[in-house]
């Protein structure tokens, strides 16, 4: 059996003897007073860095919510980590930072993974399921990796292998590869979300939909090129696909048809800015404000809390009103009829003032109002105003509208005729 002095140090402790010699030497007071340390001084670390910036983004990967939340506080403790072991190994025996590194390793890969996943998918139901899968994965590393199994359990994983065509695989190369690409599809995920956000920061208006648009190509290409990265990481050749993308081509040729075509619309929609977040739209018999504009459907929500996926082919090759195209300003009118011996003029200043009287009725241009018609049963006004926040409601607009109209005419005892209708009895 190996002396404690050359199972504690930089060599892996891989018995249960030489874990307990190692725990029970006094320089672990120390190795636990500097680790306390490094804990300190990454927290000073991140506070300062969340103070310099300003930070107010709850999403960010970096930072999280509290300074012991993101990404940066296991990140500098685990460089903080290294450094501090690398000091000690040249003077007295490490042990407690022979745990604490992996450790730190296997809470980098998590918050990683967590935080990139919440932000990129934030409404996914799939990702509590693939947060607590990394959790495991990374956990049951660490124990192997402390326990010193894990160099065993890859080289019994390397005797298994098969042979596809030229290549001869083992299981070993099959979970290498899956972490590689898992590796690679969470950075170009973490750099993507962090275009996303700089890049929609300050965007306003027109702006918000070309972004968004730039967003998600940059999006789709960052992980096309993950992923090429990735396979070409596991060893396979490229030009393997090149059957399967025929075959994918083939596929939208005939079967995905639709959904290319949702998607090549929602690019174009996002491009051109004919319809952007936030414009009030009525498409097949459905108003509403557009809230989402995604890379295949659009979702437009109504005053009353309803919403609507809209697939983009739709939008562009049916007929849609876009009321906020040239401005955000909606024109609104009431047909209002009194009798035949009323007061016209009068009635004008009444009906005109019921409009003006509505704090979301426009200034500018004024409300107007028009003797529209001789009816059957009385003079019919139209009562014409102008609104600016459409997303508020416009039934309810012209309800108090009418209320007021009403009011004034009663208070006026102006004539409100009923239907009037002479029967001939023979």
């Amino acid at each position: 059996m190996a002396s404690p002095q050359q199972r504690i140090g930089s060599q892996p402790i891989d018995d249960f003897e030489g874990w307990l010699s190692a725990f029970t030497q006094p320089t672990v007071l120390i190795e636990l007073l500097v680790l306390a340390a490094c804990v300190a001084l990454a927290l000073g670390l991140v506070a300062v860095a969340r103070r310099a910036l300003t930070l107010k983004d709850e999403r960010s990967i970096l930072f999280g919510k509290r300074n012991v939340d993101g990404v940066l506080f296991p990140l500098l403790l685990l460089c903080l980590g290294y450094v501090a072991r690398a000091l000690l190994e040249s003077r007295l025996h490490v042990a407690v930072f022979q745990i604490a590194i992996p450790v730190l390793v296997a809470l980098v890969v998590i918050r990683v993974g967590v935080k990139v996943l919440q932000v990129a998918f934030n409404e996914a139901p799939w990702v509590r399921l693939m947060e607590t899968s990394i959790s495991w994965v990374a956990w049951l590393a660490m124990v192997l990796w402390v326990s010193g199994l894990l160099p065993v359990i890859l080289n019994e994983l390397d005797l298994v292998t098969w042979k596809v065509g030229g290549t001869t695989l083992s299981v070993r190369n099959l979970i290498e590869g899956l972490l590689t690409a898992a590796a690679v599809l969470i950075l170009t995920l973490w750099i993507s979300a962090a275009l996303e956000t700089r890049l929609l920061r300050s965007a306003t208006g027109g702006e918000l939909s070309l972004r968004k648009a730039v967003s998600n190509a940059t999006r789709a290409l960052l992980m096309f090129v993950g992923l090429m990265l990735a396979l070409s990481a596991v060893g396979i050749d490229l030009t393997a696909l090149s059957v399967l993308g025929g075959a994918v081509g083939v596929g939208i040729g005939f079967g995905l048809q639709k959904l290319a075509a949702n998607y090549v619309s929602g690019f174009v929609i996002l491009a051109e800015r004919s319809m952007r977040i936030g414009d009030n739209v009525r498409v097949d018999n459905f108003e509403g404000v557009i809230t989402e504009i995604n890379a295949r459907y659009t979702v437009v929500r109504s005053v009353t809390g309803r919403e609507s996926i809209v697939p983009n082919e739709m939008l562009i090759t049916n007929r849609v009103e876009n009321l906020s195209l040239a401005d955000s300003k909606i024109s609104q009118s009431t047909v209002v009829s009194v009798g035949y011996d009323s007061d016209v003029e009068l009635v004008m200043r009444l009906l005109l003032q019921a409009a003006l009287d509505q704090e979301r009725v426009l200034r500018t241009p004024a409300p107007s109002v028009a003797l529209s018609n001789f009816g059957a049963d009385g003079l019919e006004f139209t009562v014409g105003y102008w609104i600016v926040d459409p997303e508020k409601g416009q039934g309810n607009l012209r309800s108090e509208v009418n209320l007021a109209i009403l009011a004034a005419l009663r208070q006026h005892q102006i004539d409100i005729p009923y239907p009037q209708r002479v029967v001939h009895q023979r």
